[in-house]
């Protein structure tokens, strides 16, 4: 489980083929900010831009560590196949704060950036999310972009999906990768997890 809050920004220095068919991953190295590594062991879970991912080797003297990734999980997540910058979470503990929302570290769909421009001292950013994950974003409900726990402020169902709007402070964009992103980036989104268990009670058949 993960909040949505970002403890670090790392970013992917390697990426190697772990064989020569669309059905095999790839083996990940990131490097991780000074320090950040201290506390991780092997096996770890450490959320990558939004999507679960378990540490299979670490080095605290580079703080680097390196993640394989399936060929499902690549077809499914966005900013994961290649060198880049991405938002790191450490997984929560049982007695840390729950700062932003219940996180389960399952990306539900890639959205496309349709917008994202200054506003004042912050940054307005439009996201369109799949016909599919419409039912599931309401105003004031919250959402996890690129692993960040967000909150959406006006929803708009269009013809292509459906466009959420944001209001990125400074301090999330000089903190996260998302300062980054620009018209046009893929991102993975994670709906909340109480939609996702009001949906399922609202649709199963009565016993």
């Amino acid at each position: 489980m993960f909040t949505g809050i970002i403890t670090g920004v790392g970013r992917i220095s390697a990426v190697q083929a772990l064989g020569e068919s669309s059905t095999h991953g790839k083996r990940l190295t990131i490097q991780a900010p000074p320090g950040y590594l201290d506390d991780v062991g092997l096996g770890d879970s450490i959320a990558l831009n939004g999507a679960c991912m378990t540490v299979t080797t670490f080095d605290v003297a580079t703080q680097s560590f390196t993640i394989d990734i399936s060929a499902e999980s690549l077809d499914k997540t966005a900013g994961l196949d290649g060198l880049g910058t991405v938002n790191l979470e450490k997984a929560l503990r049982a007695n840390d704060r729950l700062g932003g929302h219940i996180v389960s570290g399952h990306v539900d769909g890639i959205g496309s950036i349709s917008h994202f421009a200054r506003v004042g001292e912050s940054w307005e950013l439009r996201v369109m999310a799949p016909p599919s994950l419409a039912k599931y974003l309401a105003y004031k409900c919250s959402i996890t972009i690129n692993g960040v726990s967000l909150t959406v402020n006006r929803v708009a169902d269009l013809p292509g999906g459906c466009e959420i709007s944001i209001n990125l402070i400074p301090h999330t964009v000089e903190n996260t990768a998302l300062g980054t992103l620009a018209q046009g980036s893929r991102v993975n989104l994670e709906i909340d997890t109480v939609a996702r268990y009001v949906e399922r009670m609202m649709s199963a058949p009565a016993v």
